[in-house]
């Protein structure tokens, strides 16, 4: 068996969503899918070439970690970090999904519905994106949002740009294997939703709001109306919410399961030291954190660590 590809991973020191500084390890990804995680298997780890420093597992359930690291054979494990991973039902209809969310949330989204339908003279303006010349007019318009948002500035995750991603969104799209939306309001483009469907999934792949419409919320309200659309549809049998956690994950999701992101290196001093300063600052930063939440900062820590 040929070895698999590695590329080039930054493992971060993080406070919030700033980058302090980055040890670059040349890793092979093994990302587990929606329904390999909820199933319990565990990954094949292919062969490593000689210039890999080990593997990058994402979404293995928690209880198969102990598993994992024996099946790597010797490979020294980091835990990246722990999340669910979450997913709704879309096989049933909007309004009984709609209700099974808590009431609080309910409530919530009416309300943050409301709120931006009164900006827009008393509509949602909500377009929706499937086909390759509609997702060619997206693209243009959502990357501008990305430009703005915290996710590009300081972490370097918008909505891709480069040419072999468009390729792909409009291979897909061609392949009607794409549902993208975005959310205008007062006529200005607010937020974006951009979702590539594998089988009968759909997959939460890249989304943001421009920060000037931070107190709208704008897009929790354009998930829930993504969301509308999907169930109207009737072709589907899941949203995966991927990796991470976040508050609209919990809300909307109707199931998940708890998973890690881990790192599987070689035995070598320098992965060893890696791993060790990575260990040690992040759990610096949660003591530094814990701290500061009991203090009643947490709400201005938040708005320093974006600026």
């Amino acid at each position: 068996m040929s070895s698999a590809q590695a590329q080039p991973i930054r493992l971060k020191f993080e406070v919030g969503a700033r980058t302090l500084m980055a040890i670059q390890r040349s890793l092979v990804r093994v990302p587990l899918s929606l329904e390999e995680a909820r199933e319990g298997r565990l990954p094949a780890l292919p062969p490593l070439a000689r210039e890999a420093h080990g593997y990058s597992v994402t979404s293995l359930p928690e209880d198969r970690l102990q598993a994992m690291i024996y099946a790597s054979g010797g490979m020294l494990p980091f835990v990246r970090q722990r999340y669910t991973r979450y997913w709704a039902d879309l096989t049933g209809s909007f309004d009984t999904w709609f209700e099974g969310l808590s009431s609080n949330a309910r409530q919530q989204l009416r309300r943050k519905a409301r709120r931006i339908a009164q900006e827009s003279g008393g509509e949602l303006d909500v377009r929706a994106f499937r086909t390759p010349d509609e997702l060619e007019g997206f693209h243009d318009i959502a990357r501008r949002i990305s430009l703005r948002t915290y996710q590009e500035r300081l972490m370097g995750s918008g909505l891709p740009d480069s040419a072999e991603f468009i390729h792909a969104m409009l291979a897909d799209a061609a392949a009607d294997r794409v549902r993208a939306w975005l959310l205008y309001i007062g006529g200005e483009p607010a937020a974006y939703l951009y979702c590539p469907v594998e089988g009968d999934t759909v997959i939460y792949a890249h989304v943001g709001h421009d920060p000037a419409f931070n107190e709208l919320s704008p897009g929790a309200v354009l998930q829930l109306e993504a969301m509308r659309d999907l169930f109207d549809e009737g072709r589907y049998s899941r949203f995966d919410f991927t990796e991470g956690e976040g508050q609209h994950k919990r809300q909307m999701a109707t199931g998940g399961i708890a998973c890690v992101d881990l790192l599987l290196l070689r035995p070598s001093l320098m992965n060893r030291l890696t791993t060790a300063s990575l260990g040690g600052f992040n759990k610096g930063v949660a003591l530094a954190k814990g701290a500061v939440n009991r203090a009643g900062m947490g709400k201005l820590a938040k708005k320093v660590r974006r600026g």
